[in-house]
């Protein structure tokens, strides 16, 4: 063996360990897209409680106040529970795993309090 040659059974190593740290890179990125999406959908759940007892403080329908002020796509995954002078606004973090989303849900409240 001349000097700078690799063994023989190092030949194509670092393929074999780039094919199998794939998945854990793959792995990881979903992780971190899953966290960024709670937290935004975290966001998301407080303004539109907030804008939901706005509306209730003006006599308005607070419900639909609080599903307008939500993007198209968690419209259909928010649930608006009000009671008394409390808007709550459960809603469902996207995911690829529909278990994951289940189990991430996140909650904003926001309250009016009577003059």
């Amino acid at each position: 063996m001349t000097t700078g040659e690799r063994p023989r059974e190092q030949a194509g190593q670092a393929s074999v360990e780039t094919v199998a740290l794939v998945p854990a890179v793959v792995v990881v990125g979903l992780a971190a897209f899953q966290l960024l999406a709670v937290g935004y959908a975290s966001v998301l759940a407080g303004n539109a409680a907030e804008a939901g007892a706005l509306a209730l403080a003006a006599g308005k329908d607070a419900p639909t106040a609080a599903k307008e002020a939500l993007p198209g796509w968690s419209e259909a995954e928010a649930r608006v529970d009000i009671e008394g002078g409390r808007v709550e606004v459960r809603l469902r973090p996207p995911s690829l795993l529909r278990k994951v989303g289940w189990a991430l849900e996140v909650t904003g409240r926001a309250t009016v309090e009577a003059p």
